[in-house]
């Protein structure tokens, strides 16, 4: 019987690590909006505050996540999606934050740019899945390379 390796797709270090600061962080903020900042923001702003942790939660998770789906994109196109969910979270949830606690309104604009960064970031997984990561022909390709002899003819 044949045992098949799991594999998990190598997504850049740096990006699982900061998927991980950005989930904690998430709690962090999320804490503090709800008990430190209810008092002190209206509640519209409170609002524009909680979306941006909603936001940023829901992108470290899914950079945490993308070594999961090996099977099926490779890791270009997992580093692709992770590079676009770390700006993404920058520019969309750092707006919102500094919209939802100063108020000034030139923050608005750059809230955009990172939802454009989240949108293609899901396109581009999307796309890592439909190209696929043929496990099947990689190991096939393996096993051609371990059990080559040089010189040996196929008899």
């Amino acid at each position: 019987m044949k045992t098949e390796k799991l594999r998990f797709a190598t997504v850049a270090k740096p990006y699982l690590i900061v998927g991980a600061l950005l989930a904690g962080l998430s709690v962090v903020l999320g804490a503090f909006g709800a008990h430190g900042l209810k008092s002190v923001l209206t509640a519209q702003q409170l609002n524009t505050f909680e979306i941006g942790v909603r936001y940023q939660m829901y992108h470290a998770l899914a950079l945490l996540l993308l070594p999961a789906l090996s099977g099926v994109v490779s890791s270009t196109w997992a580093n692709r999606v992770a590079f676009c969910f770390v700006t993404g979270t920058v520019l969309f949830s750092g707006s919102l934050y500094a919209l939802g606690i100063s108020g000034i309104k030139w923050f608005g604009p750059i809230t955009p740019l990172g939802g454009m960064f989240f949108i293609i970031g899901w396109v581009l997984l999307v796309v890592g899945l439909i190209k696929g990561h043929d496990l099947n022909k990689q190991q096939k390709e393996e096993q051609n390379t371990t059990h080559h002899t040089p010189g040996a003819g196929n008899v």
